[in-house]
């Protein structure tokens, strides 16, 4: 017994049709072990990952077209995965990274039911520097600023694991953090990416930032 209830969805990114296992809603908490307690995922917090939101969606149809050749990308708070998926499906060199303890389970099937190899996949504290992840080109996220401390904390982590010359690209649903979070990666050196415009038709907003290495 899982203890939980999941449902198939069928999703649509820009074209490509995809199948997830989601939570059938947000009236569910399992945690037998106590995994989540000691995760400080409370029992409100404890669905959240299992659904997709809106910014996952834009921020899957972002990497639908971004430019991954000879890139390893990261993406914080992956949940049920269909970013990654997206960029597996593309042939992108992706590790997906969560803090829930069924993150990991929900992104492998996830991937068995679209048909696709295993995504990497690692569990990510963002108090705890993990270095064996090494640095990435392309740093990803959708909906992980619901407090307004997290804009501090992700900066670091987007800070440890992002490559001298890596992009940043997020989806924020506009809870009014994101702010906070474009002026704490300017203090360590990144610049809202020139090259983009964020078309967005709603509430939802997609960021981009770059930091470029310095020649010697």
């Amino acid at each position: 017994m899982s203890g939980y209830s999941a449902r198939v969805i069928d999703v649509d990114v820009l074209g490509d049709p995809f199948r997830l296992r989601v939570l059938s809603d947000l009236q569910q908490f399992a945690d037998p072990d106590g995994d989540a307690e000691r995760a400080g995922i409370s029992c409100a917090q404890w669905p959240l990952f299992g659904q997709l939101w809106p910014s996952g969606q834009r921020l899957a149809e972002a990497m639908a077209d971004l430019d991954v050749a000879d890139c390893r990308v990261l993406e914080l708070g992956c949940g049920i995965g269909l970013a990654s998926l997206v960029l597996q499906r593309r042939g992108a060199t992706v590790v997906a990274t969560d803090i829930h303890p069924l993150a990991e389970t929900f992104l492998a099937y996830n991937a068995a039911l679209n048909d696709l190899p295993a995504v990497h996949y690692r569990r990510l504290d963002w108090t705890r520097q993990r270095p064996d992840l090494g640095r990435f080109d392309v740093v990803i996220a959708s909906d992980v600023l619901y407090e307004r401390g997290q804009a501090e904390r992700l900066a670091e982590v987007i800070l440890a694991y992002a490559a001298d010359d890596a992009r940043v690209v997020l989806t924020d649903p506009g809870r009014g953090h994101a702010g906070r979070l474009a002026r704490e990666l300017l203090a360590r050196g990144f610049e809202p990416d020139p090259t983009f415009t964020d078309g967005a038709r709603d509430d939802l907003r997609t960021f981009r930032y770059r930091r470029v290495a310095v020649a010697a």
